[in-house]
């Protein structure tokens, strides 16, 4: 009964990981990244073994049968999986913060971010780019502005002058 319950939960995790994922907020895809993992940690756990003693074996293992103990690797692995992913969420999020400083938002679709594929694609420049609303490379829009012709920005003085 347990390993049905177990199993139960597991779905459950990844069911939720992957419904966070599928949203608009950069926060909910975050967070349904971390509660995927963990389901994977949890999952990995559960295959080293549920049942036994722990691995702390005195002496040279007499006396204990090596179908006994649990796998300690399994856990030594997701533990390290554990705190890097402690840190990479961490990351995530400071940069989520950033972004929401910068733009003002973290909806994928105010943002700009096409989840469904490459985009429209600029074939005069080679396929460089995807193009933005006034026909531009996407990745040029903003560069240029407040600029003059010769590069300078608006205000600047040349060394000559």
């Amino acid at each position: 009964m347990t390993q049905f319950v177990l199993a139960a939960v597991l779905g459950a995790l990844f069911a939720l990981g992957t419904f966070l994922l599928l949203r608009r907020d950069v926060v909910r895809v975050v967070w349904g990244v971390v509660i995927i993992s963990q389901a994977a940690n949890v999952y990995l756990v559960t295959m080293g073994g549920l049942s036994g003693v722990a691995p702390i074996v005195p002496g040279h293992g007499e006396g204990v049968a090596a179908t006994a103990v649990t796998d300690p690797l399994v856990q030594a692995l997701v533990l390290t999986a554990i705190v890097i992913s402690l840190g990479t969420t961490a990351f995530v999020l400071v940069l989520t913060y950033r972004v929401y400083e910068e733009h003002g938002t973290i909806d994928l679709l105010d943002l700009g971010i096409d989840r469904g594929g490459a985009g429209d694609v600029d074939e005069s420049a080679g396929g460089a780019g995807p193009l933005s609303a006034d026909g531009g490379r996407a990745d040029e829009v903003g560069r240029n502005e407040g600029k003059s012709a010769d590069g300078r920005r608006d205000g600047e003085a040349n060394a000559d002058d």
